[in-house]
């Protein structure tokens, strides 16, 4: 019997192949090249045998792709071979290529096929791609891809691929979804919740700020027997009551866990704590939760010092942060990119920007590497403290060492030229921006048309103006205005007509 194919290649037809492939990629067909001019080659020259792909093979060859059509190709390929059939594993990695793609009238034909085929497919198949169309917001697809659990994997859903879909649901608030879900699991697949669901479910009512309804979760928990609270559900409850300023109720329940339930806290509920303590304006208290860790056995890590860190500069106390960052330095442990932003925020917003510039040189010299959101933190300080010139020499030199920087970086420093009334430059800086594909913001633009035309440069704004509509941009009435009443004062009429037949048009 004949397989149902999701896939054909029109490009490609190999008619030795059992199989015919259809590919939803593809839109169009191409035409056979011309067969090639005899020639005295051998034939063995000219059909040298072509070497086996493997199972291994296929997967590295597809993962790498960045094609999804020559994945789709490589794929057909390696099936065309006698002897080899695909299997979970080459299933899982063109799945992947294609939703990286956001190639689904692709993926839905693959699955299709995939129902049809004698191969065990694993779980773990449908929880990545229950995780792909999450990201793409298709929660409808993720309770497909758990239904495809029981009908393409011929198993029963295990509690892990319950709990990655309630999780996901949860997480996009696709409450009733979730609700569904577990009706399902309860009444067909005899479902038992765990520790890790009902930790879903707290989840969710703290995400919603309904602590006491989260509470209730626990009971219910307690009471079951099928489970009990563990440290993430602990941690999960102090983290919303520190949320809503409840920071009291937070260490009696921190207290209790400890006491009561004889649950050891590790680093990542200490870390709920500092931060909790930051948020709400208690620093020191934070400290107070590093020193204490130190006491009791359990080292603070790199988040732990930097979540204390962050709270000192949120405060404006970069001296206090600056003690802290050593003090991480002196234990041996590795700042991350997040923490070193975070001081350089601190030093730029206290006007030490000649300090943060020394900690970014510092950052590349330990090897950490420097992110778009780490230049911006640069040049919003030397913008703000005026030095665009200083601010557009290292933008040149970032480009010239190749720094991935975003279009926030451009955009920085158009502002700051726009707001100095260096309009000349600011225009100069705007055909550099163009050629690199990154465009202002549309108030930024829109400013700077009025404030070119309010300088007496009617020229050079009509020249902006008419640029970004010839874009499809949509100018403010306060840009025409500028435009034309600088137009009217140079007496220059027909220039006037000209300018609004060419708007309207």
């Amino acid at each position: 019997m004949r397989l149902p194919t999701p896939i054909i290649n029109e490009s490609r037809h190999l008619s030795s192949s059992p199989r015919s492939w259809i590919s939803p990629i593809s839109l169009t067909s191409k035409k056979k090249p011309d067969p090639p001019p005899e020639s005295s080659i051998s034939q063995v020259d000219l059909n040298p045998k072509p070497q086996f792909i493997s199972h291994e093979s296929a997967i590295n060859l597809i993962k790498r792709e960045r094609d999804p059509q020559r994945a789709l190709d490589l794929f057909n390929k390696a099936s065309q071979q006698k002897g080899f059939n695909h299997n979970s594993a080459t299933y899982t990695v063109l799945l992947d290529n294609l939703l990286r793609h956001k190639k689904l009238n692709a993926v839905d034909a693959i699955l299709r096929q995939m129902k049809h085929e004698t191969c065990r497919f694993q779980e773990g198949l449908f929880l990545n791609l229950m995780r792909h169309f999450s990201r793409f917001e298709l929660h409808d697809k993720v309770i497909e891809m758990f239904g495809l659990i029981q009908v393409v994997a011929r198993v029963k859903p295990s509690l892990n691929a319950v709990s990655t879909c309630l999780n996901l649901l949860v997480d996009s608030k696709e409450v009733g979804l979730a609700k569904k879900l577990l009706l399902y699991g309860k009444k067909n697949l005899g479902l038992q919740p765990n520790t890790c669901i009902f930790n879903i479910l707290v989840k969710h009512h703290c995400k919603s700020g309904d602590v006491d309804s989260a509470f209730k979760v626990v009971e219910e928990m307690k009471r079951s027997g099928l489970s009990y609270p563990n440290l993430i559900t602990y941690s999960t409850l102090m983290e919303c009551l520190f949320a809503q300023s409840r920071s009291k109720e937070a260490m009696e329940l921190f207290e209790d866990m400890i006491s009561k339930e004889g649950i050891s806290p590790d680093p990542v509920t200490f870390n709920v704590m500092i931060n909790g303590f930051c948020l709400g304006g208690e620093v020191e208290r934070g400290k107070m939760i590093i020193e204490f860790m130190k006491k009791n056995g359990c080292n603070p890590n790199v988040y732990n010092y930097s979540a204390l860190m962050n709270g000192f500069c949120k405060e404006g106390r970069a001296q206090e942060a600056k003690e802290v960052f050593d003090e991480v330095k002196e234990t041996g442990l590795k700042l991350d990119t997040v923490g070193y932003t975070t001081l350089m925020n601190c030093f730029c917003r206290n006007g030490q920007i000649d300090e943060a510039v020394e900690l970014l040189g510092e950052m590349k010299a330990f090897g950490c590497r420097a992110d778009a959101l780490t230049y911006n933190v640069i040049l919003r300080g030397l913008c703000g403290e005026g030095r665009t010139e200083e601010a557009l020499e290292m933008l040149g030199q970032w480009g010239c060492e190749r720094v991935h920087l975003n279009k926030g970086s451009y955009r920085i420093i158009l502002n700051a030229l726009c707001k100095k009334g260096e309009l000349e430059k600011a225009v100069e800086f705007l055909s550099l921006m163009s050629k690199k594909g990154v465009w202002p913001h549309h108030a930024t633009w829109n400013e700077l048309v009025v404030k070119l035309c309010g300088s007496g440069n009617a020229e050079m704004g009509i020249r902006v103006l008419t640029g970004f509509v010839g874009m499809g941009f949509k100018p403010e009435p306060e840009s025409w205005r500028a435009v034309v009443e600088s137009i009217c004062k140079e007496r220059k009429l027909l220039h006037v007509f000209e300018v609004l037949d060419s708007l309207v048009s």
